[in-house]
C-alpha cells in the first residue's frame, strides 16, 4: 500500500517518528514533506499536495499532522475526492474508513504520542470500506456535492437535495439524492 504523509512543523516530529515505523511495516511512504523542521512553514502547502495524490489515486490513503490536526483537516477535506478525518480513538481510525470511506488520517503533533498514533495509523491503513448500501447512498450524496463546487443554484445547475427530516417530503425535487434546479 502506498501512503503519503505531510506535516508542518507542529506534526513535523510525528510524522518522523511514523515514517520509520511504517517503511519497517513494509509500507511504501511518499514524503510530502516538510522535508526539515522549519517553524515558519504552513501546513497547507504539504497538506494540499498530499491530498491532491490521493484523489488522483497516485497513493492509496493519507496521513496528515499539523500541531492540533484541525488544520490539517480542513486544507484536505477542500479537495473533492478526499475524506480526512481528525481522529483520537483507535474506533473512529478504523469505523471511517469502514463507514465513510475516510481516505486521509489527520493527527495533532502536539496532542497525541507516537506510540498511540502508530495504534490509530495501523487502524485506518488496515480497514476496508464496508460497501454497505447506506453507507454507498451517503458517499453519493457528497459526491453529488463535491461536483456542484462552488458554483451558485440556478437554472441549469445541479441542486443537492437532502430530506429534512422534519419533513415528510425531500427539499426539493424527487430524487432524494440530485435534482435540477428549476430556476
Amino acid at each position: 500500500m502506498k501512503v503519503a504523509m505531510a506535516a508542518d512543523h507542529g506534526g513535523f516530529t510525528l510524522k518522523t517518528s511514523l515514517e520509520h515505523s511504517l517503511r519497517s511495516l513494509g509500507y511504501e511512504v511518499i514524503d510530502f514533506g516538510a522535508l526539515r523542521l522549519d517553524p515558519t512553514d504552513d501546513y497547507p502547502d504539504f497538506v494540499i499536495p498530499l491530498a491532491m495524490a490521493v484523489a488522483s489515486g497516485e497513493v492509496d490513503r493519507g496521513l496528515a499532522f499539523c500541531g492540533s490536526g484541525v488544520g490539517a483537516s480542513v486544507a484536505a477535506n477542500k479537495v473533492a475526492g478526499v475524506r480526512a478525518g481528525l481522529i483520537h480513538d483507535v474506533f473512529s481510525a478504523r469505523q471511517g474508513v469502514e463507514d465513510d470511506a475516510m481516505n486521509v488520517l489527520c493527527l495533532g503533533g502536539k496532542v497525541i504520542g507516537a506510540s498511540f498514533a502508530l495504534e490509530l495509523v495501523k487502524a485506518f491503513l488496515t480497514a476496508q470500506f464496508s460497501g454497505a448500501e447506506r453507507h454507498r447512498r451517503r458517499l453519493a450524496k457528497i459526491q453529488a456535492l463535491e461536483r456542484r463546487g462552488n458554483q451558485g443554484i440556478g437554472e441549469g445547475t445541479a441542486l443537492i437535495v437532502f430530506q429534512d427530516k422534519r419533513q415528510s417530503t425531500p427539499l426539493a425535487g424527487d430524487d432524494p439524492v440530485v435534482s435540477q434546479a428549476t430556476g
